[in-house]
């Protein structure tokens, strides 16, 4: 008896060990971006005094805001385990439409924004639809609609920019006082997509199954979601947000130009990328993206007030994705 109490009470009292502050920490793929951008601003703030001033953190926002817009609706693509190559495309075509809309065809501005916008979302929904009634790989249909998208965007346009806009579609390139910095209504915008982007990713059952649907898509489906439909519905939204970029891309220049976007998708990759996102699906953060998108705009901001040429701003952009990426299939490993 006594044997077997003593065994008990060494078995009752063992301790379990506490966990270590390196368990409590945000996984590699979460913290990295983070460390990335203090590290960036750190070393930037150092070479340069103009840099931390408040105009040019809202300048940084500003030539963000439309790759930053973009880039929500390609993380939605990636984290099921697809791609779009065609966003950027999407974009320009949104934005020539709902501007040629507004001026030749004389249409309400925000008709013709509207119309944008649709145009932008019915190109979505195809590439939805070709990748789950005909089971045509992501990348093949998106490469295909990038293609007609911008064939059709130079066709209607007659590759010429569009201008003497209304100023609805001008509003968001305006600009309110922040204490002494102005900041532009497109940034808040870009800002308040991404709040939404994180509450149905993080709390609500949809972005639960989008994640599901980029772990495992069979199991998934046995489990009873539909994931054929969810695919359609998650290619449609990112076709809406590219057509929200392209309202603010028209904003932001105060003109419809036929050739913008065409560097887009790959920027928006990069931003997915660097902000954690798993480009084999199932895995990241949509506030990620937002740290991957400010990354390049802080490394470009930067090296421009500096002086290096731009030729080197895109070296070291290259550099950063294969570093994200390597990150990514190490933590894969390990997992």
């Amino acid at each position: 008896m006594a044997s077997s109490s003593s065994t008990s009470s060494t078995v009752v009292g063992t301790a379990i060990p506490a966990p270590r502050i390196i368990d409590r920490l945000p996984p590699i793929g979460t913290l990295g971006p983070l460390v990335a951008l203090a590290v960036a601003c750190a070393f930037f703030a150092s070479q340069t005094s103009r840099f931390l001033a408040g105009q040019n953190f809202s300048l940084i926002l500003q030539q963000v805001m439309v790759v930053g817009v973009v880039a929500i609706g390609q993380t939605l693509v990636i984290l099921t385990a697809g791609i779009d190559l065609s966003c950027g495309m999407l974009m320009a075509l949104g934005s020539i439409v709902m501007t040629k809309f507004a001026t030749d065809l004389g249409l309400d501005p925000y008709l013709a924004i509207g119309c944008g916008l649709l145009s932008s979302t019915a190109f979505g929904y195809l590439n939805g639809a070709l990748i789950t009634f005909v089971k045509l790989p992501p990348f093949i249909v998106t490469l295909g609609t990038l293609n007609i998208a911008f064939a059709v965007t130079q066709i209607y346009s007659q590759s010429q920019t569009v201008s003497d806009l209304p100023d609805p579609l001008l509003f968001f390139g305006r600009t309110f006082r922040v204490g002494e910095t102005e900041v532009t209504y497109g940034t808040v915008l870009m800002l308040a997509l991404y709040a939404v982007g994180w509450f149905v990713l993080r709390e609500t059952a949809v972005g639960r199954h989008v994640y599901a649907l980029g772990n495992n898509a069979e199991a998934t489906r046995l489990m009873g979601i539909p994931t054929q439909r969810m695919l359609r519905g998650i290619y449609t939204v990112a076709g809406l947000l590219y057509g929200i970029a392209g309202l603010l891309i028209v904003a932001r220049t105060g003109v419809g130009d036929p050739q913008a976007g065409q560097t887009d998708n790959l920027d928006s990759i990069t931003a997915v990328v660097l902000g954690g996102t798993s480009l084999f699906g199932g895995r990241g953060a949509i506030l990620g993206t937002l740290v991957g998108a400010l990354i390049v705009g802080v490394f470009r901001n930067g090296l421009t007030l500096m002086g290096v040429a731009s030729v080197y701003q895109i070296l070291i952009t290259g550099i950063l994705v294969i570093l994200a990426v390597a990150t990514d299939q190490l933590s894969r490993r390990r997992g």
